[in-house]
């Protein structure tokens, strides 16, 4: 259709990236190239994980060469028919255009209520992504070749190409009911998906414990300086047992969540200096 309408060249191409999945996914897109070889696409030797996939899809279609691509699920739930107007916005000269969904009628209260803590989150957090934007957008090909400098093995797209800086624009599209099987994109890989943006791309959970530790010290030391002063002119120390315990026992957790936040950014170092391939593609179609 996109053909018919001279919005796309006839060599234009579809690149499927199979992360490693157990199923027939890569039967039916190795039937598909048999059938027409502009479907290409590539199959991982185990699974890495949605931003590894989308990563690969996007430095595959480098490689092969494109005036830009668009990244989307195989769900079925985002509107392909927004395609369309991505291109729309690229020919108007934005080098990324970001789909973003009208709603999140599709979505349970439990999904609803922890994406929008998502987004809200990442944005306080310091990693700035559009409310309701997931992975569905369109990148020119300078984005591309931008994000071919970029080494890091834990690249949140997401965040990264808010970083660039390059014009951007957004197109709104209705997400559809999921066509077949269900998600495997939990609570949990949500929280991962979190913590990989948050450390990848900002500093501000770091400096927000620099700021606790001063309020934590301040306030030991008021509480020091309230007992010498009972003790001296009162000949009296407090009694609050209950509260000693209460406050020793806030100040315990918050000193462990302290340390589980710096541990996620050294764990962060410890990935990126070991200097592992982001994946490893068993099979390629082109």
């Amino acid at each position: 259709m996109l053909v018919e309408k001279g919005k796309i060249s006839s060599d234009s191409y579809i690149y499927c990236v199979d992360d490693g999945s157990k199923d027939f996914t890569w039967g039916i897109i190795e039937r598909l190239h048999s059938e027409n070889s502009l479907v290409k696409g590539a199959t991982f030797v185990r699974n890495y994980g949605n931003q590894k996939a989308l990563i690969a899809g996007l430095e595959g279609v480098r490689e092969l060469g494109c005036d830009c691509a668009v990244s989307i699920d195989a769900d079925l739930q985002q509107d392909e028919l927004a395609i369309e107007k991505f291109i729309d916005e690229f020919q108007n000269g934005y080098d990324i255009v970001l789909g973003v969904r009208n709603n999140r009628k599709t979505d349970n209260f439990f999904k609803k209520t922890t994406a929008i803590m998502f987004y809200k989150l990442m944005n306080i957090l310091g990693s700035k992504i559009e409310m309701n934007h997931s992975d569905y957008r369109l990148v020119s090909k300078k984005a591309l070749d931008m994000m071919e400098l970029y080494h890091e093995k834990s690249l949140f797209l997401r965040g990264f190409f808010h970083e660039l800086g390059l014009k951007t624009t957004t197109v709104k599209f209705d997400v559809k009911p999921r066509f077949a099987g269900q998600s495997k994109f939990n609570f949990i890989s949500l929280m991962g998906l979190a913590l990989n943006g948050i450390t990848s791309f900002s500093i501000v959970p770091l400096r927000i414990i620099y700021g606790l530790g001063f309020i934590m010290a301040l306030f030991g030391f008021l509480m020091g300086l309230e007992t010498v002063l009972e003790k001296i002119f009162f000949n009296d120390s407090p009694n609050g047992v209950a509260t000693m315990i209460i406050l020793l026992c806030f100040f315990g957790g918050l000193q462990i969540f302290c340390l589980g936040v710096i541990g996620e950014y050294v764990g962060q170092v410890y990935r990126e200096v070991k200097a592992r391939p982001r994946y490893i593609v068993d099979k390629k179609l082109l």
